[in-house]
């Protein structure tokens, strides 16, 4: 997979630096480059990226490419966005969906700070 400058792609190390505990939303798409649900999915996730603007901080990750994040969350099917709040892991959303889909699971959990 390759990134987009809306979707920056991160390695282990850098998602490490990524996920402090002041860091705010950040979602995590993993990714694969032989994974063809993750080719539908990529813009789907830029334009969530888009629209959340600031709010929401969206990096990609190659799971072949980077596998420790992959086996620190679990990952086990590509796929998998993880949404993380101040560094910690508030929900998973695993395969391909439309982004009207995507919204609705991430929506309780992006609006958890907006107040």
């Amino acid at each position: 997979m390759s990134a987009s400058s809306i979707v920056p792609a991160v390695t282990d190390a850098e998602l490490v630096t990524l996920l402090s505990a002041d860091s705010g939303a950040v979602a995590v798409e993993f990714t694969a480059a032989w994974c063809a649900p993750c080719r539908t999915m990529a813009p789907v996730v830029e334009t969530l990226a888009r629209e959340c603007g600031p709010a929401l901080r969206v990096v990609q990750l190659d799971s072949d490419a980077h596998p420790a994040a992959s086996v620190r969350y679990g990952v086990r099917g590509l796929p998998t966005l993880l949404l993380f709040r101040d560094g910690a892991l508030t929900t998973r959303v695993t395969g391909a969906m439309p982004l009207a889909q995507l919204r609705e699971r991430l929506r309780p959990h992006l609006a958890a700070r907006a107040g």
